[in-house]
């Protein structure tokens, strides 16, 4: 019973001290990391622009895509509908995000924006930003572009397939989607740099048109996103996963 006894304190003994040395350890890798700085991301900074009639821009884009683009710390959003002002924001920011029917008029502006480009900035043409809008800067839709829209189905369901389902940009978003909007009739332009196709828009037996494209620009990351009439495409999680992999995508 003597030798039990003994046995049985010396492995307390032994515990307590291990109990000891491993709070120490733990103590101080605690404190070593409280003194480490943040690895966490800085939000992307985005500047959205909106603006003119056709399409309620305060409401899904300035509210509802700078929500979606704002979770969980993703980007930073500044909306402006004041197009003339945008070479205000642009060294300032990471991503560019047009979408506005609201003419460009101001040519310093439109310097400022084609030398973001040549900078190797991330520019998202989103539904309006990509229509043929201004016959005194065709330069706009040629290299930005590289092609546009002049017309599209009167507003109602479509189809949209992805043609590439591994591209950052449609990471996450079914192959296979339908949804009610305004089926842009994108064409390419062929003296542009050209587009790299994720997804097309169709209806049953029309001829599909790019609805998600990358633009093969030489320096700057551009996507173009067709979609984004209204509530429909505003609210649906396919087009926030793709608004949100866009800006990823082309800020890096």
């Amino acid at each position: 019973m003597k030798t039990t006894r003994k046995i049985n304190l010396q492995s307390i003994i032994r515990l307590g001290v291990g109990l000891f040395l491993s709070f120490g350890l733990i103590f101080n890798l605690s404190a070593e990391d409280r003194e480490k700085p943040s690895l966490k991301k800085k939000p992307i900074k985005v500047l959205m622009v909106g603006g003119d009639a056709s399409h309620d821009f305060d409401k899904w884009y300035k509210e509802v895509d700078a929500a979606t683009l704002e979770m969980k710390g993703l980007a930073e959003v500044t909306y402006t509908d004041d197009t003339d002002n945008i070479k205000d924001y642009l060294d300032t920011i990471d991503v560019l995000f047009l979408a506005n029917n609201k003419a460009i008029n101001d040519i310093a502006t439109r310097e400022a924006i084609f030398a973001f480009a040549d900078a190797g900035k991330g520019i998202i043409i989103a539904h309006a930003g990509m229509w043929y809008s201004w016959t005194d800067w065709p330069e706009y839709n040629k290299e930005l572009v590289s092609g546009g829209s002049r017309g599209h189905d009167r507003y109602g369901k479509f189809d949209v397939n992805l043609s590439d389902i591994k591209h950052p940009v449609t990471k996450g978003v079914p192959s296979h989607f339908s949804l009610e909007d305004e089926l842009y009739y994108q064409k390419v332009d062929p003296d542009g740099p050209g587009i790299e196709v994720l997804a097309h828009a169709s209806t049953e037996g029309k001829e599909p048109f790019p609805s998600v494209f990358i633009v093969k620009h030489p320096k700057a990351k551009i996507v173009g996103i067709a979609l984004g009439h209204d509530a429909a495409s505003h609210e649906f999680e396919p087009y926030q996963t793709l608004i949100r992999n866009a800006v990823k995508w082309a800020a890096k």
